[in-house]
Parts: structure tokens; C-alpha cells; sequence
């Protein structure tokens, strides 16, 4: 996701969290078509390394997109959109505070 730009990426460990999958990445993008851009590059990615086909909703307006590619869950948001639904904080706990990736 670095490679294409994408901001303020955040990885959260969900496991015994959730069961929707082991870990969360959330990324922000400049504007809806850098979002969908971070989006076409990823999902093109997780194919190239046969990690299959990820489920994706949102692609189609760029202001939120969610890639569910089975154990990892990644959110790509237009950053006002992400300030709005601010899902790390609902996912963090309060010891995980230095999940940004540099």
C-alpha cells in the first residue's frame, strides 16, 4: 500500500477480537480516485501472490473501501470519511496506540 501512496496506514490485531479475520489495515487516500487507485493496485496484488479473490465493497465511489482478503480486512478511506466513522478507535485497545506502520 506504501508503494501506491496510501496514507496513514494503520495495522490492528483483531484476533479474539472478531470473527470476521485476524487483523485490520486501515489507509487513507488523497481523493476518491487515489482510493480506488491503492484499491486496484492491492486487489491486483493479492492475486499476483495467489492469496485468491478478495471480496471488495465500495470500489465503484472511492470514499470508502472495504478488501475483505479472508484473514485480513483492509479499509481505504478519503481522509474526512475516515475521520468521520473512526473504526480504529473502535478497534484498539487502549496498549495498541503504536499500530501505525512507518
Amino acid at each position: 500500500m506504501a508503494d501506491s501512496k496510501a496514507e496513514d496506514i494503520v495495522a490492528i490485531d483483531i484476533a479474539g477480537k472478531s470473527a470476521l479475520g485476524d487483523h485490520m489495515v486501515v489507509a487513507s487516500g488523497r481523493s476518491s480516485r487515489h482510493v480506488a487507485s491503492i484499491c486496484d493496485r492491492l486487489i491486483s496484488d493479492l492475486k499476483d501472490a495467489d492469496l485468491g479473490n478478495p471480496r471488495v465493497e465500495g470500489l465503484a465511489t472511492g470514499d470508502w473501501v472495504l478488501i475483505d482478503a479472508g484473514d485480513v480486512i483492509i479499509h481505504v478511506f478519503r481522509p474526512e470519511i475516515r475521520e468521520f466513522y473512526n473504526i480504529e478507535k473502535m478497534w484498539q485497545t487502549p496498549d495498541l496506540d503504536d499500530g501505525k506502520l512507518h
